[in-house]
């Protein structure tokens, strides 16, 4: 059986958490492309050799990202949840996970890093269960879900991906608790209205 060319495998969990911490402070600052296992290697305290035997090398490493956050968003995006409160839920999380932001952001802007597993296909589905909530009142019958979700999408991750502009309309911090609060109440109140609905608004207030 080929081992890990360190004793780091006495704690291999606290050690891969390590190296993942790393990546995605890396990746976050650079992008796919421009991010060195070298500087992985160098934050996570290790060996960059164990990197390939966790991971696979970089790659292995940002699908092990994508892995991880669309774990964390198992947590908080709750379908039986209104829209509006299943988009302020996103736009504090995002706030939360600022590095996983960027990543998107970055993937977005180089297209480059891997493609992450049925992402075509997971974004599919997101439309269809868009498609269905319109036929549910909770978005009006003229728009089309597709590009709902793309707007929602940039709603979401503004914070984020204009920092500077948040900072100026709004006088808070993007990365504060703060902002994170004001801005999903603003976003659930204008998602809510949407449907028209009495109340759907404050759901989420």
């Amino acid at each position: 059986m080929r081992r890990a060319p360190e004793e780091k495998q006495r704690d291999p969990e606290r050690t891969k958490a390590r190296i993942l911490e790393a990546a995605l402070r890396e990746f976050a600052a650079k992008g796919f492309a421009g991010a060195r296992v070298s500087e992985i290697a160098a934050g996570a305290g290790v060996n960059k050799q164990l990197i390939s035997y966790y991971f696979g090398g970089k790659e292995g490493l940002y699908q092990a990202l994508t892995g991880s956050w669309q774990r964390e968003e198992g947590m908080f995006a709750d379908p039986g949840a209104s829209l509006a409160g299943l988009v302020a839920g996103y736009v504090r999380a995002n706030s939360a996970h600022r590095d996983y932001g960027r990543l998107m952001v970055w993937q977005g802007l180089t297209d480059d890093g891997p493609p992450a597993a049925d992402m075509e296909e997971d974004f599919r589905r997101e439309a269809e269960h868009l498609r269905r909530r319109q036929e549910a009142g909770e978005l009006p019958a003229d728009v089309d879900p597709p590009a709902v979700l793309l707007a929602l999408f940039a709603m979401t991750a503004a914070g984020v991906s204009f920092p500077q502009l948040a900072r100026a309309v709004t006088g808070l911090d993007p990365a504060s608790p703060e902002f994170a609060a004001y801005y999903a109440e603003q976003v659930a109140r204008l998602v809510g209205h949407l449907g028209d609905r009495p109340g759907a608004a404050s759901e989420e207030r």
